[in-house]
């Protein structure tokens, strides 16, 4: 059986102008064709804006959810002449990957009349070890849109139990960034951004990973 490991992160624009918002989702995207090749599932929930998200919750789930999470804690930064307004002289953008606390209050527990199922054949993460058979699972919360997928385990029942259970996860991170939100300090997670010191760095609107050297 899987050993489960959740954890939850916010990618953040830190209140930043709208090529910060692009950089969320350049990051984003680079994050989801990353947890390929790890032994991790991954589930976003972010509400897109004209121009890419202001921020998002990830969750991160499975044996390497540590280890993945580990290479975007920080500052990430983007390096980009602004395609929104080409005469700004800026081409340095940051997003900042932070760890999301255990909300105060606990989300209720989902009705499973409120989920659909839906299964489908997807080699999963884990390199030569994926799941190929058609037992995988995309659980879709109607009443907020939530959606999480699993696909590491041969039965489809488990796979459901799963899925359900990054549900809940994903709602309780959601619930954390909301109260991290609300409170409104300059210590909020929003704002803790830094402009520098870099954890990892990106180059083009091909969001290109620049490698230290």
């Amino acid at each position: 059986m899987t050993v489960l490991r959740h954890i939850s992160l916010l990618v953040t624009s830190g209140g930043g102008p709208a090529e910060c918002q692009q950089a969320v989702a350049g990051v984003l995207d680079v994050m989801r064709s990353e947890a390929e090749f790890f032994t991790v599932d991954f589930d976003i929930n972010g509400t897109r804006t004209k121009h890419g998200f202001k921020s998002a919750v990830v969750l991160i789930s499975g044996a390497d959810a540590e280890i993945f999470a580990e290479t975007w804690r920080g500052t990430i930064q983007w390096r980009a002449q602004s395609n929104l307004r080409p005469t700004h002289k800026r081409a340095n953008w940051f997003v900042g990957v932070f760890d999301l606390p255990e909300p105060a209050q606990t989300p209720e527990c989902i009705c499973a009349c409120d989920v659909v199922f839906e299964t489908f054949r997807a080699g999963g993460p884990g390199g030569q070890h994926q799941n190929t058979t058609d037992s995988a699972v995309r659980a879709t919360h109607r009443p907020t849109g939530f959606t999480a997928v699993a696909r590491e385990e041969r039965s489809q029942h488990r796979n459901k139990s799963l899925a359900l259970e990054r549900l809940h996860h994903l709602m309780a991170a959601q619930a954390a960034a909301d109260e991290a939100a609300q409170k409104a300090s300059r210590n909020g997670l929003h704002h803790a951004l830094e402009r520098g010191n870099p954890v990892r760095c990106f180059k083009g609107h091909d969001f290109r990973e620049e490698r230290g050297g």
